[in-house]
């Protein structure tokens, strides 16, 4: 009976989006010797008609069709109550406060290294396993996120809110290869979805402009656009809508076919009005050397050495800066830049890296 329970294979469940990197993960998992069972999660979507809906429908059937030709278990899992409140109501929440939310690090969070995580351990499952581009070591029994190899599609910005407990038992077997390696395995592996293209932004909202998704849930106030003497020089429909650095959607008056663009330098809910200029690069306003975070999370568990530099990014794909970590006397936590950044937004994401490795981060307060 012992040699029996030592040969068994490791049981993994991987969440199938219906896209071609969580596919190929599942393809690798079983050609390595896993035991493999596909889930499909299905996400809230909201009650309205919107035009270019996300198509689950047919993600889902996608899904199944990866399992079916990998003779592999499908499940759907309906996480559509965590998926409202924990990403589609944060974000209207974090609009309503004039903030910038990153609903897809909350997907992570919440969704799929929250319930689902939860889910496949509670259901006997060894590891759980995405299609996400970053990669885990293991080193003095402490584990890493690393960034992916395929600097391009490097995911683990999204992810620096993992823990020690999910790390243990998280798989992103892709996250070595580069995609165009991944289209490359699926069309050897036989997957129909081989040259899917990739899903786009918040799955839920679909292929709309994300305002006119909000104007559903806020309800839209007209106000002034000033320039940078107070003047008022046109209009918005909604200070909630928008964000500093935004250079569309609001409406200037008598604007030239040769006048440079104007870009959101300030926000004022209380007068609800926005103030423009043409260049943000200079302006005190967008540009800062400190920023103060709060819901920090350090993946090791522990925080970082405050006597270390650091590289960080505020965005997806901004380039990494040097900085370091400062702690006032009261706890607070600050990330100090070597060079000032542009329009550090409160509600935005800050992701600490020692090279290859994601420390974890912080929202910006």
């Amino acid at each position: 009976m012992e040699n029996t329970l030592l040969k068994k294979k490791k049981l993994v469940f991987v969440g199938l989006s219906g896209g071609v990197d969580s596919s190929v993960s599942a393809a690798l998992l079983i050609k390595q010797g896993f035991d493999v069972v596909g889930v499909f999660i299905k996400v809230w979507q909201p009650d309205i008609k919107l035009t270019g809906g996300c198509s689950w429908r047919e993600d889902r059937l996608d899904a199944m069709r990866v399992c079916s030709k990998l003779k592999i278990p499908f499940f759907t899992l309906d996480l559509e109550q965590e998926y409202k409140k924990e990403v589609a109501d944060y974000m209207i929440s974090e609009y309503k406060s004039g903030h910038t939310p990153n609903p897809d690090v909350m997907c992570n969070k919440y969704v799929k290294f929250g319930a689902f995580f939860d889910w496949a351990v509670k259901h006997g499952a060894d590891f759980v396993a995405t299609g996400h581009y970053t990669r885990i070591s293991k080193f003095k029994n402490k584990y890493k996120l690393l960034k992916g190899n395929d600097k391009k599609k490097d995911q683990s910005y999204f992810l620096w809110t993992l823990t020690q407990r999910q790390l243990e038992k998280t798989l992103f077997p892709i996250g070595n290869l580069e995609k165009k390696e991944v289209r490359r395995l699926a069309k050897k592996f036989g997957l129909e979805n081989a040259n899917k293209k990739d899903s786009q932004g918040v799955c839920f909202i679909g292929k709309i402009e994300m305002i006119d998704f909000l104007k559903k849930y806020i309800k839209p106030k007209l106000g002034n656009v000033l320039n940078e003497k107070g003047e008022n020089i046109g209009s918005h429909d909604g200070i909630y809508f928008f964000t500093l650095g935004q250079r569309h959607g609001f409406k200037i008056f008598k604007k030239t076919i040769k006048e440079k663009p104007y870009f959101i330098i300030q926000k004022s809910i209380k007068n609800n009005t926005l103030t423009v200029s043409h260049n943000p690069i200079d302006d005190k306003n967008l540009a800062s050397c400190e920023v103060k975070i709060k819901k920090e999370n350090w993946i090791s568990g522990e925080l970082p050495n405050v006597k270390k530099t650091y590289l960080a990014r505020i965005r997806y794909r901004q380039p990494l800066e040097k900085c370091f970590l400062s702690v006032e006397k009261n706890k607070d936590i600050f990330i100090k830049f070597e060079m000032s950044q542009k329009t550090p937004t409160p509600g935005q994401s800050i992701v600490i890296y020692d090279g290859e490795v994601c420390l974890g981060g912080g929202i910006i307060k």
